[in-house]
This record gives C-alpha cells, structure tokens and sequence, in this order.
C-alpha cells in the first residue's frame, strides 16, 4: 500500500535532507485535510494526499515514521492576491497547477515562468522492519 505526502517548499529549504525514489526517510506525517491543497494540485489530486510531512512543532503522539520513497512530484503554481482582499497576501491560483515528476528532492526546484513551486507529491511506501545498521535519512 502506498501513501501520497505532501512536503512544502519551506519545510524542505529550512531543515530538510534531500531525498530520492529508494530512500528511507524518517518523517514526521500529520493527516492531510484536502481542503488545505485543493487551490494548489486540484480537488481530485487534493483528495489523494494521506499526510502532510512536518519538521517544527512535532506533537506528542507523533512519533518519526519510516516511509520508502518511490516517487516525487514537483508541484508549482501561479500565485496572486485575490480580488477583492484587503491584504497584501499571494494565494494559489486554481487551475494553474504544473506537475514535473523528478528523481530528486532538495526543495530549491525551478520554477517555470510565472510559476512558484510550492512543495512535493511524494508516493511512498511504509517500512516496518529496517535492516540491522541501515540508517534512516531525513528528520
């Protein structure tokens, strides 16, 4: 069974390893609310994503998870102040969406023009049993 996380741009610019298809990564996952990536991926590919990876704040009750990572995603995006708001603030734009898959993660993508990358699909698959002295990466 496979698990599809989301991994946003700054989590992995502040303190994030990079990683690649094959890696054992050690991740902290918090349940994913699609409502929260609808406006970036689409509310179908929204619906998909099981967990959200988190670096700060890590709750009780939230212990690391080794995942496999079989696959990655770049996901960028237009962004703008919404018409109408009182604030200064770039939201996604729907339906602007470029998925590129890569063989790497290191969270300084390039984006295409007009486009902001904003974070990882990242497919993967549990790992119960670590093999003796095999090292997990990531935080």
């Amino acid at each position: 069974m496979t698990l599809t996380i989301w991994v946003d741009d700054w989590q992995m610019q502040c303190c994030g390893e990079s990683f690649a298809p094959g890696d054992v990564v050690s991740w902290t996952l918090l349940e994913a609310d699609p409502e929260d990536y609808a406006d970036l991926v689409g509310s179908e590919r929204a619906a998909e994503i099981d967990f959200c990876e988190e670096h700060h704040g890590q709750e009780e009750g939230h212990a690391p998870t080794s995942v496999e990572v079989v696959s990655i995603v770049e996901v960028h995006c237009r962004y703008r102040v919404p018409p109408g708001a009182t604030s200064k603030v770039n939201y996604p734009v729907p339906g602007t969406t470029v998925l590129v898959p890569v063989e790497k993660a290191d969270g300084w993508a390039k984006a295409g023009p007009d486009l902001r990358f904003a974070g990882y699909l990242v497919t993967a698959r549990r790992v119960t049993d670590l093999p003796e002295g095999a090292a997990a990466h990531g935080q």
